[in-house]
């Protein structure tokens, strides 16, 4: 099963990308302004994709007029193959976060924030 998910991520967009690109590996693309723009720091992703074989993660610079807002509105639910595997999942989001807890590994389902605010809801079938 394949994941798809579009997250707008307002100046850190190639960043949070490369990042999960080196969790889940997989194919990235960007297309970009040509330009300089007002209010960023970088050239910004008008979109950007991640194509690995357990997820597809799209992405853009480009907020709304009302701005981001993080919260808890979203979750990437991801269906990991069985514990060992959602552990070795976990340890890569967790990269560069501190903080970072994930409470019981027995449970099926567990949810954690990666350094980028994006929530993961990680199942393995095999828990209690």
């Amino acid at each position: 099963m394949v994941v798809a998910v579009f997250i707008t991520f307002s100046g850190n967009c190639k960043k949070a990308l490369s990042f999960y690109q080196s969790c889940f590996g997989g194919l990235l693309q960007f297309e970009t302004f040509e330009k300089e723009v007002d209010g960023y720091t970088e050239v910004p992703v008008v979109s950007g994709s991640l194509v690995s074989d357990r997820v597809i993660i799209y992405g853009s610079d480009l907020v709304h007029n009302e701005g981001r807002k993080v919260g808890n509105y979203m979750s990437i639910f991801l269906r990991c193959k069985n514990t060992n595997d959602r552990k070795v999942l976990i340890k890569k989001l967790k990269f560069h976060k501190d903080n970072f807890s994930v409470g019981d590994d027995d449970q099926k389902l567990i949810e954690l924030t990666d350094a980028f605010d994006v929530r993961w809801l990680l199942y393995a079938p095999g828990s209690s």
